[in-house]
């Protein structure tokens, strides 16, 4: 924080006081002399302002660097045409020259390419705007930009960029169930036999897997086809690592004995043993599987 000293020069009597010394050794006292505390006035400190000053020219710098949509180039969109790599905002059109939809990307290219594969038919020509100091807030910057030219100019949002509207943003996929776990960690002794607890999973939910490994990381290919048939049948289940020497120690063997079945992974439906991948398989296609969860 910055600091103005005022203070009277050293010269002058009055920024001096006298005080008496006495030493018992002496009768005759000798003096000595203080300086007065010198007085400041603190001015509050103008680092922030000069720092918001500084980033808002920076933004300001880095948007003017991004021509006006209105001003910039229309290229066909096509393998023989290069498409910058460079970070960058961009605006897709359609056939008729209708922007479809303005979005940001660390890889201009790789970013137009993309819709060109996934919606040809919305994806025929492209502006592309280069932004040179590419962090996520001058990306955005460089992208409002556009927005709201275009917002101006036509009244309304471009149709890709309407809430709601999935066909160039790609949907984050649902977090996975996590797996359940028996027991509280191989350190704590159980009060309840684990052949108790298995009991109890099953017949308390409609559809239980045991599997090796976990739902979104199976460990063998049978684990991984049987979660693949469950998710494609939306049925809601519960899954069990097998694997999971931790939190469910001793799962395997005891699980064989409850089961009498052999093998992993193994499929109860409503409290019952429906069998492992090979009858799973077979189950849903022949449309049986179905009609056994709609139960």
């Amino acid at each position: 924080m910055a600091a103005l000293n005022l203070s009277s020069p050293a010269h002058s009597p009055s920024s001096l006081r006298r005080f008496p010394n006495f030493h018992p050794s002496r009768n005759t006292p000798t003096f000595s002399f203080y300086s007065l505390p010198k007085p400041s006035i603190q001015f509050p400190s103008t680092s922030l302002v000069q720092k918001t000053a500084l980033i808002s020219r920076r933004l300001n710098v880095v948007v003017s660097a991004v021509k006006n949509l209105s001003e910039t180039e229309l290229l066909p969109v096509s393998s023989e045409n290069e498409i910058p790599s460079d970070s960058g905002v961009y605006a897709i059109y359609n056939d008729s020259d209708d922007l479809q939809f303005i979005g940001i990307t660390r890889n201009l290219a790789a970013s137009v390419l993309t819709h060109k594969k996934s919606v040809p038919e919305l994806c025929f020509s492209v502006k592309v705007g280069v932004v040179e100091e590419p962090d996520k807030t001058a990306l955005t910057e460089a992208w409002k930009s556009w927005m709201q030219e275009h917002i101006a100019a036509s009244g309304k949002v471009p149709p890709g960029n309407e809430p709601g509207n999935t066909t160039w943003v790609k949907k984050a996929a649902p977090r996975k169930k996590p797996d359940l776990r028996l027991t509280p960690g191989s350190h704590v002794q159980l009060t309840v036999p684990l052949e108790d607890l298995i009991d109890r999973l099953v017949k308390e939910n409609k559809v239980v897997a045991f599997i090796k490994g976990s739902r979104s990381a199976p460990l063998c290919g049978f684990s991984q086809r049987v979660v693949g048939i469950l998710e494609s049948q939306g049925v809601e289940y519960e899954s069990v690592d097998v694997l999971d020497e931790e939190y469910n120690y001793g799962l395997r063997e005891t699980l064989k004995k409850y089961s009498n079945w052999p093998t992993f992974p193994q499929v109860f439906v409503n409290g019952d043993l429906l069998g492992g991948c090979d009858i799973l398989t077979s189950m849903h296609e022949n449309g049986e599987l179905a009609g056994l969860f709609n139960q």
